[in-house]
């Protein structure tokens, strides 16, 4: 199986399966003296784990990392820095059922296909369990990136948004409740609503939005590595994203150039910022902003026509524990995709200084 890296000089490799003795990954070309703090990447891997809260699953794992190598006295050697973060809370007699079934908008059927063999307990490598291994390093970029900072929140939940443009909400909010919306009373509304999904056996999905302030200008390569383009790669290669778009996204499609373009300040910011903190696939200094689109969890605890491994249908209804909506546990990791971007960026422009 090819494709378990990503990066070009800050590289992630991930290993592992859902239901595996262990997850884990290998950062390749993390800089030498980056004072590690461990606090801050316990913080993160709490954000992203099972069982945080009434509308996740309640799946129990601490998601606790060891750190095999990389790391001496407290500061990145330069070498790679190994890790691995134990399951502890498998129930593969859950997925029995699936050993000859394969679930609808899952990815059973294609890696069977492909591989000849899956791994069916839990959906094996294609879980997004292994998100835990980019939350981990991307606790690690952001410490290299230091000055930069990245906030990610749910911005809509089914049809409920927020209608609150992002330089009038508070982010410091965004942890204060389940939903990791920093507006409360629309973080309420989409709690409740995830709840009576939930009650019904069904699911939803939702909108991530992230807002990266104080990038410096000169991020990302102007032809096929822009740095829109490999933001948008990371976010696609997480698990149930359906769409990306950043700046003005679709909307702009739908405006004339003379409302449309950030004319300039004589300081060189721009007056508005409908290119998103980019500007021909480089950073421009403004802030970066994004949204994530995330589809509804495809595992059902209600009854659909399932085909099996005799090309006959039937009836079978989804058991396991299961995030009736994924986007709240989905902030973490949005951070962490677009940190790993950003540091491999960041170490990359080092060239050309």
């Amino acid at each position: 199986m090819a494709g378990n890296s990503y990066g070009t000089l800050f590289k992630l490799t991930t290993f592992g399966e859902s239901h595996g003795a262990a997850l884990g990954g290998i950062i390749d070309g993390c800089p030498a003296g980056i004072a590690i703090d461990f606090e801050a990447i316990k913080a993160e891997m709490q954000r992203r784990k099972p069982g945080q809260s009434k509308i996740v699953t309640q799946r129990k794992e601490e998601d606790e990392i060891q750190f095999l190598s990389g790391i001496f006295e407290g500061k990145t050697t330069g070498t790679p820095i190994g890790f691995i973060i134990p399951n502890t809370n498998q129930k593969s007699d859950d997925y029995s059922d699936l050993q000859t079934t394969y679930r609808p908008s899952h990815a059973d059927y294609v890696y069977e296909q492909k591989y000849g063999l899956r791994d069916y307990r839990g959906g094996g490598r294609s879980s997004a369990r292994e998100t835990a291994c980019r939350v981990a390093a991307g606790a690690i970029a952001k410490q290299v990136l230091k000055n930069i900072s990245i906030h990610a929140f749910v911005s809509s939940v089914g049809d409920i948004f927020i209608d609150k443009p992002y330089q009038n909400l508070d982010f410091s909010l965004t942890e204060s409740n389940a939903v990791r919306c920093p507006d409360p009373e629309t973080a309420q509304k989409m709690e409740n609503f995830i709840m009576e999904v939930r009650k019904s056996g069904d699911t939803v999905g939702g909108t991530v939005t992230c807002v990266i302030q104080n990038v410096p200008i000169g991020l990302g390569e102007p032809v096929f590595d822009k740095l829109h383009a490999e933001l948008g790669k990371a976010m696609l290669s997480i698990n149930a994203v359906k769409g990306f778009e950043y700046g003005s996204g679709f909307c702009g499609a739908r405006m004339k150039g003379s409302a449309h373009n950030d004319l300039y300040n004589e300081d060189g910011t721009t007056k508005t910022n409908l290119s998103g903190g980019i500007q021909g696939g480089i950073s421009n200094g403004m802030d970066i902003y994004f949204r994530v689109a995330f589809k509804p969890v495809a595992t059902l605890l209600q009854k659909q026509e399932i085909l099996t491994n005799q090309n006959t249908i039937i009836t079978q209804q989804g058991k396991g524990r299961h995030d009736p909506c994924v986007v709240p546990r989905a902030v973490p990791i949005v951070e962490a995709m677009a940190a790993i971007v950003l540091a491999d960026f960041y170490l990359r422009n080092k060239i050309y200084q």
